[in-house]
């Protein structure tokens, strides 16, 4: 049996649906494959329980029969950390709890894919970072990774220190922009290979797998549209309106695919977010309707307003949440990743280029 453990150098670097797209990719081959997220991160309360969405996603999409206590025996949320902090944790007991599940797990696999937490550094309080995972399970790392610009390597070579050379199967950098996907590919990865740091992978962008629309972040917010202007436009990032005029028309400028979140009595803010063409949409809080003038400037432009009711500081959170979780954590972003693996990633080197033991392979003929 092979097990990669796919962890990295941030949240919401798109793991999961690498990790899943591996798993489509494998099961394409013949191959048995096992999953498992020994600390849930990605919470989420339904019937009582706290429960990481990822686990449910991949026990559809991969068709595993197992518990959710198995698939995630470490619900790491904020009570779990502070009993942690408290005492309250057995450090070696919660190795152990960890180990009998993925022993469980992988009975009869012929790989295992273990999905990391966060980044590489979660479950540090409790010794269960991802390396101290993939040192449990003598599994092999891929590291996957955001590139913007060359500070960006200072992250990356200190995970690679962390996780240890020789367990690293190698890096996939997913989300490239265009504008630096030449300069990864020509001369990051050749000074990255020189360090012993494989490059698998560069994936490039994909507006709908980057963002949600305005329209699924109205529905998302419970926001009233006051604007009629398409709603149709990805919306990536955000940024806080709470400075001056003229500063912020600088800020803003200097960004794309966002939206302004701001109070809805703020119309010196609102109107320089409107002259910004990287500004999508505006996000109005406070229950206040702007000025006349806000909406006839932002339907002339053609940039939808939104108004929520709520703090500036709580909608911000609601909508990066949004934007992390929602469109990468369905079938068909997962789908849409494998394609883009298969594409743009050496997928023998990822998933080890094994080959079916016993009748795995027929299993799914």
């Amino acid at each position: 049996m092979n097990t990669v453990l796919v962890t990295s150098t941030g949240e919401s670097t798109g793991k999961t649906a690498i990790t899943l797209a591996l798993g489509l990719l494998a099961k394409e081959r013949g191959l048995d494959v096992g999953y498992m997220k020994p600390k849930g991160t990605r919470l989420q309360s339904s019937t009582g329980k706290t429960l990481d969405e990822d686990p449910m996603l991949a026990r559809e999409l991969l068709d595993i029969d197992a518990e959710m206590h198995q698939l995630e025996p470490v619900v790491y949320s904020p009570t779990f950390i502070q009993g942690a902090i408290r005492g309250k944790e057995n450090n070696k007991e919660l190795s152990e709890v960890i180990s009998h599940h993925f022993d469980d797990l992988s009975v009869d696999k012929d790989l295992m894919l273990v999905e990391g937490g966060g980044s590489y550094r979660t479950g540090g309080i409790v010794d269960l970072t991802d390396a101290d995972i993939a040192s449990l399970f003598d599994a092999k790392v891929l590291l996957v990774a955001e590139y913007g610009h060359p500070s960006d390597l200072d992250d990356l070579v200190a995970a690679v220190e962390d996780i240890g050379a020789d367990r690293l199967v190698g890096v996939v950098f997913n989300r490239v922009g265009d504008s630096v996907y030449d300069e990864l590919e020509t001369e990051v990865a050749p000074f990255l290979d020189a360090r012993g740091v494989p490059v698998l992978g560069v994936v490039p962008t994909e507006k709908d797998l980057a963002g949600v629309t305005v329209q699924e972040l109205a529905d998302e917010l419970g926001a009233d549209l006051a604007t009629d202007a398409p709603t149709d436009a990805f919306v990536e990032r955000f940024l806080v309106g709470a400075m001056g005029g003229d500063a912020a028309l600088r800020y803003f400028r200097r960004t794309k695919d966002a939206a302004v979140i701001t109070g809805g009595d703020r119309a010196n803010i609102q109107r320089a977010a409107l002259e910004a063409p990287g500004v999508k949409c505006l996000i109005l809080t406070g229950g206040h309707r702007p000025v006349g003038a806000v909406i006839g400037k932002a339907e002339e432009k053609g940039v939808p307003v939104l108004l929520v009711n709520g703090d500036t500081l709580s909608v911000t959170d609601r909508a990066e949440d949004i934007v992390s979780t929602g469109r990468t954590r369905d079938e068909r972003t997962v789908e849409r990743m494998r394609d883009l693996l298969f594409e743009h990633a050496d997928v023998d080197a990822l998933i080890g280029g094994i080959e079916p033991s016993g009748d795995a392979g027929n299993d799914d003929e």
